[in-house]
């Protein structure tokens, strides 16, 4: 583990937006972030955990539902 550093010195370190970093931070992305009243600190060898989901599941649901082209109307 590394060293623990503020929010704003993170995203100045990984070249990314304040704004981007708060939001992750609030989103529960970064596993050691921790926020101290209006603070957010957090290790500085901390990644981003990617929620995103890759495995195809929701590929093409609208069609799966009846949603597809059909229901376009004009």
């Amino acid at each position: 583990m590394g060293k623990t550093i503020s929010l704003a010195e993170y995203a100045r370190q990984r070249g990314i937006p304040l704004s981007t970093a708060q939001q992750r931070a609030r989103r529960g992305c970064y596993a050691t972030a921790l926020k101290i009243g209006r603070d957010w600190l957090l290790d500085e060898e901390d990644e981003p955990v990617d929620r995103r989901i890759t495995s195809g599941k929701y590929r093409n649901w609208r069609k799966k539902r009846g949603l597809g082209d059909a229901q376009k109307a004009d």
